[in-house]
């Protein structure tokens, strides 16, 4: 395939149709160890999939509700779907953030959009703020050129309060990490109905892409795989 740019728009174009848009991408460097592209041989270039905001959720709930049974980790597998569509059309090999082994997603998206995480680990993005994910990513065994990313300003250090350090009940983030046990503790219990019902408290007090934030439904989704609930 020669990449143009109507190429990169065409699987644009293809991915909006579920709500997804691209975030991003470059090209491997020569002595990297590149994963497999979808021959086999070494990949050459990746770009990746995500979203802003909830705006999958519309499309993932209409496939879900044609689902015939329930579906295991029922995101991730539409996710798959969508994107491995995408893939097929374009000559791509789909790779998903939960595949084992493990990819380095979140290395790739620091590369390809110049983030940075915040204190509670989620990359910060300069116009969504915390409300954004990464779905996938497509190897390429071609060469794509792409602008280099520009280093997005990171507004978690101009963030004085970092009201989302002091907003958990059991302060599950800290300098030492995040207390994985203690949030999960946290959100099973009595006292766990707002997190179960409306998402992490830290994250929604973050100032920043509030008008990305996912709606409570969402949030609830999330929450309640998170938890095995």
């Amino acid at each position: 395939m020669i990449f143009s740019r109507g190429t990169i728009e065409g699987i644009a174009a293809a991915l909006a149709a579920d709500g997804l848009i691209l975030r991003g991408g470059f090209r491997f460097a020569g002595d990297e160890a590149a994963p497999a592209g979808l021959s086999g041989a070494p990949a050459r270039s990746v770009l990746l999939v995500g979203q802003a905001g909830a705006a999958p959720w519309p499309h993932f709930q209409r496939w879900f509700e044609r689902q015939p049974q329930l579906v295991a980790n029922p995101l991730d597998t539409w996710s798959r779907e969508v994107i491995g569509a995408v893939a097929q059309e374009f000559g791509a090999r789909a790779v998903s953030p939960s595949d084992r082994p493990y990819l380095p997603f979140q290395q790739w998206a620091m590369r390809a959009e110049g983030l940075k995480p915040s204190p509670l680990g989620i990359l910060m993005h300069p116009t969504y703020g915390l409300w954004h994910a990464y779905r996938g990513a497509l190897l390429f065994e071609e060469e794509i050129f792409l602008p280099e990313p520009q280093e997005a300003i990171h507004l978690c250090d101009t963030c004085i309060d970092k009201p989302c350090m002091k907003s958990c009940p059991v302060d599950a983030y800290s300098g030492q990490g995040f207390a994985h046990e203690a949030c999960l503790g946290h959100v099973r219990g009595p006292r766990g109905e707002p997190c179960r019902s409306g998402g992490c408290l830290d994250r929604n007090t973050c100032p920043y892409g509030t008008s990305f934030r996912y709606p409570p439904e969402v949030q609830a989704f999330h929450m309640a795989a998170f938890a095995s609930l």
